[in-house]
């Protein structure tokens, strides 16, 4: 990560979310704790074992969070877009990341340090619920992922996957939803827990049956997404 020093900070800290709700003195006192980041494809955020001494919040771009597992593979276990945070549970324990966080693409994060995280933030009750709320949507988030890793067929897992992959990366068309992203077929395998070998051929596999076409390596377009719905539900 490289720390940006020719961008419009106010107009940016006006346009992230997290920081809706916040007064205009609240918003001076949090621009005194935050750092802006460009990051590149592949630049590490942060890795397992750091303090969770900064909140991280996606302004462009998107990260994946994942760990390691023991035979060398990742696993992993969310992608965040723009307006995304991470970290907030952790400052309020007072832990540590238990997994990595690296960029996916070129972007920009905004860092807000653990102090001035407590000053404002723990104080608006607007930005607890908010912390609250996004922790309740990764608990259910985690929950799916956990159920497509240790259940299911392979079809049900690898259409939960492009559902899953329609809601961060899909922009509907005329012709049904497309998806453009920019993780490979090895993290799209971790992602729905089974192998390279099986998402290449139940993509192919899915294409022949008229649900989804390949556009490329990091495009699907995926005509019926009631199908797709309709096989996740069985495993």
């Amino acid at each position: 990560m490289r720390e940006c020093d020719n961008l419009n900070y106010e107009k940016l800290l006006e346009e992230i979310p997290f920081f809706d709700g916040l007064s205009k003195d609240e918003k001076n006192i949090i621009f005194e704790g935050v750092k802006f980041f460009e990051v590149k494809n592949g630049d590490i955020i942060f890795e397992t074992g750091d303090s969770a001494s900064r909140l991280y919040i996606i302004v462009e771009g998107r990260i994946k969070i994942y760990n390691n597992l023991l035979d060398g593979r990742e696993q992993i276990l969310y992608i965040y877009s723009p307006g995304d945070f991470v970290g907030g549970l952790n400052i309020l324990q007072d832990d540590e990341y238990r997994y990595i966080g690296k960029a996916l693409e070129e972007g920009i994060i905004v860092t807000l340090s653990k102090e001035k995280f407590e000053e404002i933030a723990l104080n608006n009750p607007i930005t607890l619920r908010r912390i609250l709320e996004k922790s309740d949507e990764r608990i259910r988030w985690a929950e799916g992922l956990v159920k497509r890793l240790f259940a299911g067929t392979a079809d049900g897992k690898v259409a939960s996957l492009l559902l899953d992959l329609a809601d961060i990366f899909g922009t509907r068309t005329v012709d049904g939803v497309l998806l453009a992203f920019p993780i490979s077929r090895e993290e799209m395998a971790s992602f729905a827990g089974t192998s390279r070998e099986t998402i290449t051929r139940k993509l192919h596999q899915f294409k022949e049956k008229g649900y989804i076409d390949i556009l490329g390596n990091k495009k699907i377009l995926i005509y019926n997404m009631e199908v797709l719905e309709d096989l996740a539900g069985e495993y």
